[in-house]
């Protein structure tokens, strides 16, 4: 877990904190194999023993002052007793990983109901109203998959267009199935999946079967002119639709696997392949809003086009949670196809989206075999907890909050790249106390699940004779960090982590443009450098008037005195003339802008 705060030194108080001109806050890479210094967690066991505070539920932790009966909560001061139990545990303090660090990872036990054959499951949804390009590409996409894919593994080959096909490929010849999508935007199916093909027939085991995935693989032709306009419904202005009914097929595949959730698999990620935006059956996108009607309807392009324009694939997140399904969309089209629609989809669910504007040059293969060769976890809660004189005031990521409890994020899968950011305010007016040895303190837990294989649990011990199938491993990984004061502005200016700054002004300059159009965006950056840079000049006294008949103001924009500001000017200006700040008349595409948004708050 790394955790990297914008500075080190945390701001004594409100004034001190808009004096500095920075933001405040944290980004926390909570998978992370190790820490911001590359020191790995002290591992353990018995996590459900870690004793937690009666008023702030914060967990006990090397800072905390231990009595023989009682403990101290380091984050509220809360004085909390010891059960005879954690009294008898901690008699010998160097052999509780509590007492050790303040990186802790520990193995929780897993209820008898939550036991299973957690076999990972992967489902290729592929578009085959597209082109022989695109589907060769894909091809070689899914043979790098399958190189990638550990043992065990289930997977199933699906296809959509106006109609969805199920793949068995366990016998010697593969054999598809299809069901035709209503034209619709209600898509509601004839018959359900199930029914078509049984989920066992369709999740093939890719140690056996790896080489007629292969051989199905090859059979995919995309539909022809005639199918897709005989088996396509007649839109808007009496033209023909594409056939494309991805959101039906999506929502039939979610409802398929899901019904296995907790049975056969703990988590399912479908990989959909798209050529085009849906244009039949449930969840179709009326790509029109991309044209010169802008002009006649006076609307701005740079705010119209980044809403979603239906609220179908955000209640089709939703469902796909409920189903343990994780969904990575793989866009490959240099069409407008409304990719703020669709984000929704991958994202909220845990998955990525990718978008390749051509097939000659893009990188679709190795990118899928990088993301599996990857380890993730996955059904993940994320909690950050502070002391009691600041607090969260904003969060970013791929995640979707708890319904019920403050400040609890859950996230559907999470790999070791996978970076959330956090914004702070004080709790009240008084800050940090100047006289006292109370420093602030911050602890994030994280709790997650890993499917182990068999052979891990070989080298561990087990028996294999009798659990010959992946385990499920639940964890809660801990980290509890104490920061210094700054009681100048210039300590602060001398510990700041431009990086970090830079990444808390990107995800607050995407939702500005979200919110408010890209051009707010782009004025709240401006406008953000330009008060750091007076408020840098005013507290290192750098402001000076001419001399000697000369004329103006001398200012320090290129922070000379404080090394630590000086990346942040040309970091600014990178990020301005990015295109995700790029106003719409450069010729910026709108579906690239949402895929720069959702890559640059993973």
């Amino acid at each position: 877990m790394a955790v990297r705060a914008t500075v080190t030194r945390f701001p004594i108080d409100v004034e001190s904190l808009e004096e500095s001109g920075l933001p405040w806050g944290v980004t926390v890479s909570p998978f992370a194999a190790k820490d911001e210094n590359g020191n790995p967690p002290v591992y353990g066991s018995e996590g459900h023993l870690l004793p937690r505070c009666e008023n702030c539920w914060g967990y006990y932790n090397t800072y905390c002052e231990q009595e023989q009966w009682a403990w101290t909560c380091s984050l509220c001061g809360t004085l909390n007793g010891l059960s005879s139990e954690s009294v008898s545990r901690y008699s010998q303090p160097e052999s509780c990983p509590e007492n050790i660090s303040s990186f802790i990872d520990l193995e929780l036990s897993i209820e008898e109901s939550e036991e299973m054959q957690a076999r990972p499951v992967y489902v290729a949804a592929v578009d085959l109203a597209s082109s022989e390009e695109f589907l060769e590409l894909v091809k070689s996409a899914l043979l790098a998959a399958l190189e990638a894919l550990g043992p065990g593994s289930l997977f199933g080959l699906a296809t959509f267009s106006h109609k969805i096909g199920l793949y068995d490929v366990q016998g010697p010849i593969p054999v598809v199935k299809n069901v035709f999508i209503p034209h619709d935007s209600d898509g509601t199916l004839s018959m359900e999946l199930q029914d078509v093909m049984p989920l066992s027939s369709f999740l093939a085991p890719v140690d056996t079967c790896k080489d007629r995935i292969a051989s199905a693989l090859e059979t995919l032709r995309p539909t022809t002119s005639w199918e897709r306009t005989s088996g396509a419904g007649q839109g808007l202005d009496g033209i023909f639709l594409g056939g494309r009914g991805f959101g039906s097929a999506m929502e039939a595949l979610f409802n398929y696997i899901g019904s296995e959730y907790g049975n056969t698999f703990a988590l399912a990620r479908v990989f959909a392949f798209l050529s085009g935006a849906p244009d039949i059956g449930a969840g179709q996108l009326d790509t029109r809003r991309y044209g010169e009607q802008y002009a006649s309807r006076r609307e701005d392009a740079d705010r119209a086009l980044l809403p979603e324009q239906t609220p179908f694939y955000k209640d089709l997140a939703a469902v796909a949670v409920q189903s343990g399904v994780c969904v990575d969309i793989f866009a490959v089209t240099n069409e407008y196809t409304d990719l703020a629609s669709l984000k929704f989809l991958s994202i909220e669910s845990g998955g990525s989206l990718f978008l390749y504007t051509s097939t000659d040059d893009s990188t679709l293969p190795q990118d899928m075999y990088r993301m599996l060769s990857r380890p993730y976890a996955f059904n993940c809660v994320l909690r950050l907890r502070t002391s009691s004189e600041f607090q969260q005031s904003h969060s970013y990521g791929h995640f979707f909050p708890d319904p019920q409890y403050e400040n609890v994020q859950h996230i559907i899968c999470c790999d070791s790249f996978a970076t959330y950011a956090y914004d702070f305010e004080f709790a009240n007016n008084t800050g940090f106390s100047r006289h006292t040895s109370e420093l602030p303190m911050l602890q994030i837990a994280f709790q997650y699940t890993v499917v182990v294989p068999p052979d891990e649990l070989a080298n561990a011990g087990s028996n294999t004779t009798t659990r010959a199938k992946h385990s499920l491993k639940k964890r809660l990984r801990i980290r509890t960090l104490q920061f210094g004061v700054g009681h100048s502005i210039n300590e602060i200016y001398d510990c700041v982590d431009s990086e970090v700054v830079l990444s808390l002004l990107v995800h607050k300059v995407i939702l500005a443009s979200l919110e408010q159009g890209v051009r707010e965006g782009r004025m709240l950056l401006h406008d953000w450098l330009v008060i750091l840079t007076a408020q840098y000049n005013d507290a290192c006294k750098l402001i000076q008037s001419g001399h000697g008949g000369s004329s103006g103001v001398h200012i320090d924009v290129a922070f000379s005195q404080c090394p630590q500001l000086q990346p942040l000017p040309r970091l600014v200006f990178a990020l301005l003339r990015n295109p995700l700040l790029r106003l719409h008349e450069e010729g910026v595409h709108p579906d690239y802008r949402i895929y720069l948004q959702c890559l640059f708050r993973y």
